[in-house]
């Protein structure tokens, strides 16, 4: 499928623009505004994550009666989409979304990448 990368990866040059970019056109082009329009904007997760799941089911052929309708990089793709659509969630709720989630990753990163404890039949 594919690679994994060895060293920590960077975020791309401009990503927070280009996220600033989509929050300020969605902004302008939403139909609902308001608390609703932040919940809905949030639930549109929910929508991108069902699309994976379905690109899975079509890469790996798990409905015999429409076989294989997807390949590995139509997951890929729909991955990317769920990732920009968090972030542009995040980015909606609170102007500090890159801190919010520079802050969250260090956290992820330091909790299963840190120093190994001692597994109990070790001590």
């Amino acid at each position: 499928m594919s690679d994994h990368p060895t060293s920590p990866v960077t975020p791309p040059p401009g990503l927070w623009e280009s996220i600033d970019g989509l929050c300020a056109w969605l902004d302008a082009n939403r139909p609902v505004d308001g608390p609703d329009g932040l919940l809905l904007r949030i639930l549109k997760l929910s929508e991108e994550v069902g699309e994976v799941a379905q690109a899975v089911v079509g890469a790996t052929g798990q409905n015999p009666r429409k076989g294989t309708t997807h390949t590995w990089d139509d997951v890929q793709s729909e991955l990317c989409d769920v990732a920009v659509t968090a972030l542009v969630a995040l980015r909606t709720l609170t102007p500090a979304a890159p801190e919010v989630f520079a802050r969250h990753l260090e956290e992820v990163t330091r909790r299963s990448l840190g120093p190994r404890r001692p597994d109990v039949s070790e001590v």
